[in-house]
């Protein structure tokens, strides 16, 4: 390649990424009720979709919604007594400003992310040997790849008597909630700054995310308006540059924070969770499932997920951040990534999105009897269109596959505990059966 035509195309790359970053509307830093709006009509979404959308999360017991259209609210729903000046909390999804502060400390040169954790919290701080201890860093922390037991009575608790070995630190990816909290007190131990005083210093007076960090039990959560939510969803959309300003400038973190972290679970970043990926991971099992995280989420889309639906949801491709807060929308587990893709089947229908729009009224709402079973499992609530089953054991090897059958022979199976995976077009659904 000649010079002239490089410097052209690295002109052209430099161009398209200012252009990229203009197009991008900020809120306001000091005026939280100021929010530029966009009409879903201006965008050429099926509006006459919008009272399904809403209607769905309703039912779900949901609180607030949220939809930025490049930074630009579109669409924007309180539910009860729910107002956008309710404060809920974060629950999990106040992981991911962990990993940012996380990073903000070590761009300052107050920490390493490969530095053992015992250089902050202290050598003894779990209950293992001193040589098992010594591997654990606060990489293998944002990762979830400790090794320490997330199978204790409470994966909460983070007293050394809680902190068991399980594995060699880097080995064993599990979603362990304890060794995530005690990054608070890495990161007050390496700036000797309170959390609140630190988020509010490097996050808040950048952006208006106002909020603040409350221990409830072991757990810290961080509790807000639902429009810091989306704040912090536009902040990542443009990686970490808020309105022409870098928060961050260590690109090879924030890389990082939204691509696989390691190869046990490629759908985990540092405390994202990641769509499109080969095959994902969820809390409290070893099973690997193939397949994306949410398959009617654009294959680019990145997620902070928490306890309850509590969602920020970030597709750089589609120009979208997407929030919600409110109560458990059914027995969707700690991280409801069932939740997540039904939600953006919905949301698909109003943005009118024609990749998916076979797929799109497909809820799979199934159930399947008996369970506990024997010999053969039935399913109820699937329709004619194709689909395939495939069940898996808990360490997540392929058991039985089967297309289009709604009764399954399953006595050559042995006794234990199987996962049944339904995909129809682009949708799938997982649910736990026992074989007796």
């Amino acid at each position: 390649m000649n010079k002239k035509l490089l410097f052209l195309l690295l002109v052209t790359i430099s161009l398209n990424k200012v252009l990229t970053a203009q197009s991008l509307y900020f809120p306001p830093v000091n005026n939280s009720a100021n929010w530029n709006n966009v009409s879903p009509d201006s965008l050429g979404w099926c509006v006459q979709n919008m009272d399904s959308l809403y209607g769905f999360l309703e039912q779900q017991n949901s609180k607030a919604f949220i939809v930025l259209k490049d930074g630009k609210i579109a669409l924007e729903k309180y539910f009860g007594s729910f107002t956008k000046d309710s404060i809920w909390y974060w629950a999990s999804a106040g992981k991911t400003i962990t990993s940012f502060l996380i990073a903000k400390a070590q761009e300052e040169g107050f920490l390493k992310i490969t530095d053992t954790s015992s250089k902050y919290l202290g050598v003894g701080w779990t209950d293992c040997t001193l040589q098992q201890e010594n591997k654990i860093s606060i990489l293998n922390q944002i990762t979830m790849t400790t090794g320490l037991d997330d199978g204790v009575i409470d994966n909460h608790c983070t007293d050394k008597s809680c902190l068991v070995f399980k594995a060699t630190a880097g080995n064993r990816w599990a979603y362990h909630n304890a060794p995530y909290t005690l990054l608070e007190k890495v990161i007050t131990t390496a700036t000797n700054k309170p959390i609140n005083t630190y988020t509010a210093s490097k996050l808040s007076l950048k952006t208006g995310i106002t909020g603040a960090w409350l221990t409830t039990g072991y757990d810290n959560v961080f509790y807000s308006k639902p429009r810091n939510m989306a704040r912090f969803g536009l902040l990542f959309q443009n990686n970490c540059i808020w309105n022409g300003e870098a928060l961050l400038n260590d690109t090879n973190y924030i890389n990082q924070m939204t691509n696989s972290s390691q190869n046990i679970n490629p759908a985990y970043g540092y405390l994202w969770w990641l769509n499109g990926k080969s095959s994902f991971m969820i809390p409290t099992l070893q099973t690997s499932f193939p397949g994306s995280l949410a398959p009617q989420a654009p294959a680019d889309m990145f997620a902070a997920l928490g306890k309850n639906g509590q969602i920020i949801s970030v597709s750089k491709s589609k120009g979208l951040v997407v929030v919600r807060m409110g109560d458990a929308p059914g027995n969707f587990g700690e991280v409801p990534t069932v939740f997540l893709n039904q939600m953006w089947q919905k949301l698909n229908a109003v943005i009118c999105n024609k990749t998916n729009a076979a797929a799109i009224e497909k809820d799979l709402d199934f159930n399947i009897y008996p369970n506990p079973v024997d010999g053969e499992l039935n399913i109820l609530g699937l329709d004619n269109s194709d689909f395939k089953i495939e069940i898996y054991n808990t360490i997540g090897q392929l058991q039985l596959a089967v297309n289009n059958s709604n009764r399954i022979d399953i006595s050559a199976l042995s006794k234990g505990i199987y996962f049944l995976k339904i995909e129809v077009e682009n949708s799938s659904k997982i649910i736990k059966f026992v074989k007796e």
